[in-house]
């Protein structure tokens, strides 16, 4: 998979795309005006495949953090617990298990056994995921970021 974000730790495209459209349903939910949007509604105002967004849709489906509702008046909506999902324990799912480097894998690295480097890579991953644990998709969505997620549409 691609991964994003400059230096430092690097999150899956998936998981950025998972955590912009929570973001996006979270604020939607909040305005009073608006009405669920569709899942290519959603795409095509955050300017995402339709299929990358069906497929994001439908694992935060399986999470229990976003519900789908069919037929007139259906849409997305994010759930109770979409709203106050830490975002540390959400990207640690998202992302799967596993280290910042790979030390196993095919070409196994020689220094594996005794190598005081992976151990302290670990370490920075988990202060990573600590940090967004302090914080939910609700609190994402608070001014400035809300107003411009509630402004941001597919042209």
């Amino acid at each position: 998979m691609q991964v994003i974000y400059g230096s430092g730790m690097r999150l899956t495209r998936f998981t950025d795309l998972a955590l912009r459209v929570l973001m996006r349903l979270a604020v939607i939910e909040n305005a009073a005006d608006q009405v669920p949007p569709t899942t290519r509604e959603v795409a095509d105002a955050m300017r995402i495949p339709y299929t990358h967004t069906a497929k994001v849709v439908a694992r935060l489906q399986h999470l229990g953090l976003v519900e789908a509702r069919r037929g007139r008046g259906g849409g997305l909506a994010v759930t109770a617990a979409g709203h106050l999902v830490p975002v540390g324990g959400l990207v640690r799912e998202l992302e799967g298990p596993g280290d910042v480097v790979e030390c196993e894998g095919a070409t196994p690295c020689p220094l594996a056994a005794a190598c005081r480097l992976r151990r302290a890579l670990h370490r920075a991953q988990e202060a990573f995921y600590e940090s967004l644990d302090e914080l939910t998709v609700d609190d994402l969505v608070t001014a400035p970021t809300g107003p411009l997620l509630l402004g941001i549409t597919s042209r």
